[in-house]
């Protein structure tokens, strides 16, 4: 069982673990893959060494999981939505209880700091106790109809749900995706990226601890033929993924064959609007949030930072002395504010954006470098020094697609019109940021920037109480929040006739 590798965690250090167990569960327990042959290594981005490997999970072994998970379905849907909360609850006490351990194995997974991989498995908490607070709560609707007839509706589970996620943040998003869906009654069958295997399956075993039927929460390991073939089996009533806009078409087009309901959270290049009224030291924060948490890798980051004129030059000289000030190193120290990028190929293509970026006229404030830590374990890891990017247009590739990566691009405006228009020309739609002490302007900007979140003085803020989806072509759909019990359910109409059917043929 992994709760030994779990068990391991409180000495472990950078460069140390070895994961060996199975990666995949269903059926109450971790299951062996069939074969070997398919594995793809799994690396460690601090280090670059082997952590893990990781082995897809083939037809019947995606189909055994979705049946595990149908079986677990039809008892716990049958139980009360206060019988799932109690177990709900307990589920997320078990993981504040592991919290240090499994933030440890979330970073040596990911990359990211430990600083934030804490704040992470706490939302991550939050959000299977907050689900569990409205499983109780789950109720229709009475309607009174002429002659003593009434009719009444039903929010009932959709069944076994699928559910994709991302690298970025693998243990919070399984619990995004996976406490919505159970407080409705479903069952869910998971499939983390094949780059960060290691710690849905912690969940698993800990909703398992709870108390959940055994296959309520199963975890398939693979790419995209596994996705695939998660999105197209018969079983499977609902599909949600995190990714990009490309793999998002897919599973759309997959899922359509069925007529199977999707939730897409996809990609973002989120405009992030400074006035000159604002408070600079507040803006300046805020936008090295909107850039930097997860070395960049964040689908909303508010990566196209537009400034008013006036105060161009004051914020970038406090935006590239904070920058500078970054402290890149091993994820696993307290100090540390940057770790590794998931992966040598990502590293390469976030610089190639930058070489890019350099060619069509942008100048390089800071950073934009590889670097290679002094500390030996660490030479071979995926980092690079936080990169600020001046004289962008709005036509350069680095303003328009999606880098994921610590880079972060400034541009002038001059009026609120002319913003409002340039940060709107884009093909997506996740998230928006504005900084001003106008509140009028506040809410102007709010009801016209085209994304699914405006932040107001401040960026990248994600409780559990508040929906997250994105407008265009970030995707649709809602997680957080209570619309989400609606992505996670359906509506059943009643309709009772209390007197006689009336005489027609």
């Amino acid at each position: 069982m992994a709760q030994s590798v779990l068990d391991s965690m409180p000495g472990a250090s950078t460069g140390t673990v070895v994961v060996t167990e199975p990666l995949n569960f269903w059926a109450g327990k971790r299951v062996k893959p069939r074969q070997e042959k398919n594995a793809e290594s799994v690396f460690e981005p601090a280090t670059g060494r082997v952590l893990c490997q990781m082995v897809p999970c083939g037809a019947e072994e995606v189909d055994e999981a979705i049946q595990s998970a149908h079986s677990a379905y039809l008892k716990w849907s049958k139980l009360a939505g206060m019988e799932r909360a109690r177990i709900m609850l307990e589920a997320a006490r078990i993981i504040r209880e592991k919290k240090e351990k499994i933030a440890k194995l979330e970073v040596i997974n990911n990359g990211k700091s430990i600083t934030e991989a804490l704040v992470d498995i706490d939302i991550a908490w939050q959000c299977i106790e907050y689900y569990a607070g409205l499983a109780g709560t789950l109720a229709g609707q009475h309607i009174q109809l002429p002659g003593g007839a009434f009719a009444y509706t039903r929010r009932e589970p959709l069944g076994v749900c699928a559910a994709i996620g991302a690298f970025n943040y693998p243990f919070q998003i399984a619990a995004w995706k996976s406490a919505p869906a159970l407080a409705c009654g479903n069952a869910m069958v998971f499939k983390p990226s094949p780059m960060t295997p290691v710690t849905a399956v912690i969940l698993a075993e800990i909703y398992k601890e709870a108390g959940v039927p055994d296959g309520l929460f199963c975890v398939v390991q693979g790419g995209a033929e596994t996705g695939s073939l998660l999105c197209q089996h018969p079983k499977v009533a609902k599909v949600t993924f995190t990714g990009s806009v490309p793999t998002g078409k897919k599973v759309m087009e997959m899922s359509a064959k069925g007529v199977k309901q999707v939730t897409l959270e996809l990609g973002g290049k989120s405009p992030l609007i400074i006035f000159k009224d604002c408070q600079l030291e507040n803006a300046v924060r805020g936008a090295l949030m909107a850039n930097f948490l997860t070395q960049g890798q964040v689908c909303c980051n508010g990566t196209r930072v537009f400034v008013q004129r006036e105060i161009l030059p004051q914020f970038l000289e406090e935006v590239v002395k904070k920058t500078k000030a970054i402290l890149v190193g091993d994820p696993l120290l307290d100090t540390t504010r940057m770790g590794a990028l998931i992966s040598k190929p990502q590293l390469d293509k976030v610089l190639g954006f930058i070489s890019q970026a350099k060619e069509q006229g942008a100048k390089v404030l800071c950073g934009g470098e590889p670097l290679v830590l002094n500390d030996p374990k660490l030479k071979g890891g995926y980092y690079m020094s936080p990169c600020v990017l001046d004289n962008c247009r709005d036509d350069m590739t680095c303003v328009k697609e999606e880098i994921f990566g610590p880079v972060m691009s400034v541009l002038p405006f001059d009026t609120e019109e002319e913003v409002i228009q340039r940060a709107n020309n884009t093909t997506f739609g996740l998230a928006s940021g504005v900084f001003t002490r106008d509140i009028s302007r506040a809410h102007r900007m709010a009801e016209k920037l085209e994304a699914g979140t405006c932040f107001i003085n401040n960026y990248n803020i994600s409780p559990v109480e508040v929906p997250f989806g994105g407008y265009k072509m970030s995707g649709f759909g809602r997680e957080n929040g209570q619309v989400t019990i609606e992505y996670f359910s359906q509506l059943k109409t009643v309709v009772v006739e209390m007197g006689d059917v009336e005489e027609y043929f």
